[in-house]
């Protein structure tokens, strides 16, 4: 069968032996990355206990308190991912979130841990935007669903890690030292600590990397940009309430009247649902988080308007986002949740946990990014929107593993359709990257990168694991808030119809 109408075929060119090491350098970042922000999964029953918080309030500290930083300086950072030298960058946002890693362990309450939180969040937006951005002057377009699949690979096997490294560190500090070890430090504040060092050394190794030119398989090589920070900073400002405001100011009475208009509909929004659920901080978060987005949006049409079209203003672009967005809704929310319902539901260990369930969800992450992101570039080959139907693995298988996962006495059962939830959720993301960076122009991938993670960080998880945790408290069952997550399934379809429908024309209007 031919290609597709849009699509191009590549000419084979030679992937040098350097490009795959510098691949492995990411996927260790990557790995760290999902170490740093997955271990409180692990440690979530002793927090709640220590620190007396419930089910929501943990399900935002790991969704929400990390999301919305995480998303919104995405947005500035992709831009000065697009200009900057990327190693550098990537380098020093690994150092910062290594570093609040280790911070977290010295939490004493709730509100402090939220803020170290935060700073994870603000360190690993650099991640994404650089590395995506990278891998795409690395490898050829035929072979970018798989560099970034198996640079992707890190999340699941960090997420895996993470349990194994976690459950062994507590269960051996508090045996060592019950009451409290050097510093007054508990199991679960050491594991913390613990686990952030050593982003802190591959931090230096990222800068003996070579940072190469941009948008050379397009023929279209470009510099670095001089104005790189005064650009980032000007971000910042469009993304920082209550400087939000000046920079609609500046581009005219209707500009800021419209702005005005939005932050009074987020803070209404935001204001009921307070009233309505409780829990003040998700929702002043989550309301500054889609004010911050929207204002960013509407000052990128107006500076710039061919990225805003091809992201924003594109069907096909923003289709892709939401598909992602409700795969990781349903993803986030087992890939938190699934160990401390083990430990109540199965009466685990937290040494047993890691295993059972940290390393069959690295491998089943891994297998299944992997497998996900060679399916996407064999479906690509045949159809211009091929990439994109290896989401609906992720959507469709989720519903019955979790249904049958969550509604059995079985810990067996439970295990295998959690192994089963991880690969096929995992297959989604390498093909849904690649198919978003097949729309925009090379000097646009960081951007585009960082609206792609919006949908996953702001929908995804700002509140599959926050809404998890509450459906858990009103019905007393966690199994009901997990299984709660498939309502995001029904947009994810409707989306990824959106994206069939759009994407071939999408497509060839690059040329």
């Amino acid at each position: 069968m031919t290609p597709a109408k849009g699509v191009k075929e590549d000419a084979p060119e030679a992937v040098p032996p350097y490009s795959w090491y510098a691949l492995g350098v990411l996927f260790l970042v990557y790995l760290v990355n999902f170490v740093d922000r997955q271990i409180l999964s692990i440690l979530a029953n002793d927090i709640k206990a220590d620190l007396g918080i419930g089910d929501a309030q943990l399900g935002f500290l790991y969704g929400t308190a990390f999301a919305i930083f995480y998303g919104l300086f995405g947005i500035p950072l992709g831009r000065l991912a697009d200009g900057w030298h990327r190693l550098r960058l990537l380098s020093m946002g690994l150092a910062l979130w290594s570093a609040m890693t280790m911070l977290s362990g010295f939490a004493r309450n709730f509100a402090m841990l939220t803020a170290a939180r935060i700073g994870v969040g603000v360190g690993e937006a650099s991640a994404n935007p650089c590395a995506y951005s990278l891998i795409a002057d690395w490898f050829p377009k035929r072979l970018r669903a798989t560099a970034l699949s198996i640079y992707a690979s890190g999340l699941f096997v960090g997420s895996g890690l993470s349990l194994v490294l976690g459950g062994a560190i507590v269960e051996r500090w508090n045996n060592i030292w019950p009451g409290g070890g050097p510093l007054g430090l508990a199991g679960w504040q050491a594991a913390f600590v613990i686990v952030g060092f050593p982003g802190l050394v591959l931090a230096l190794w990222v800068l003996t990397l070579k940072e190469p030119v941009r948008g050379v398989f397009e023929g279209e090589a470009n510099a670095n940009q001089i104005n790189a920070w005064s650009t980032f900073f000007s971000e910042v400002v469009l993304i920082l309430p209550p400087f939000t405001l000046i920079g609609a100011a500046r581009r005219g009475a209707r500009a800021f009247a419209v702005n005005v208009a939005a932050a009074c509909l987020f803070t209404i929004l935001a204001v009921a649902a307070i009233r309505i659920m409780g829990n003040p901080a998700q929702f002043i978060l989550i309301g500054i988080g889609f004010y911050a987005t929207f204002t960013w949006a509407t000052a990128l049409r107006a500076r710039d308007p061919e990225t805003f079209q091809l992201t924003w203003g594109s069907a096909a672009f923003m289709g892709v986002v939401l598909v992602y967005a409700c795969v990781s809704y349903v993803g986030y929310t087992v890939t938190y949740w699934a160990a401390p319902y083990a430990e109540r539901t199965f009466a685990l260990s937290k040494t047993d946990l890691g295993w059972v369930i940290g390393a069959p969800n690295a491998l089943g992450g891994f297998l299944g990014v992997l497998l996900g992101g060679w399916l996407a570039d064999r479906l690509a080959r045949r159809f211009a929107a091929g990439r994109i139907f290896v989401a609906l693995i992720a959507l469709g298988g989720a519903v019955p593993l979790v249904l049958v996962g969550y509604g059995s006495p079985s810990s067996t059962t439970f295990l295998l359709c959690n192994f089963l939830v991880q690969a096929g959720t995992a297959s989604a993301l390498g093909a849904c990257g690649a198919a978003s960076l097949a729309l925009v122009r090379p000097q646009m991938r960081g951007t585009a990168t960082a609206i792609f993670l919006l949908g996953a960080t702001l929908i995804g998880l700002g509140f599959g694991p926050f809404v998890a945790g509450f459906v858990s408290e009103q019905t007393g069952a966690l199994a009901n808030g997990v299984k709660a997550s498939l309502v995001a399934v029904v947009p994810g379809l409707v989306a990824l119809a959106v994206v069939v429908r759009h994407y071939a024309r999408s497509l060839a209007r690059l040329g």
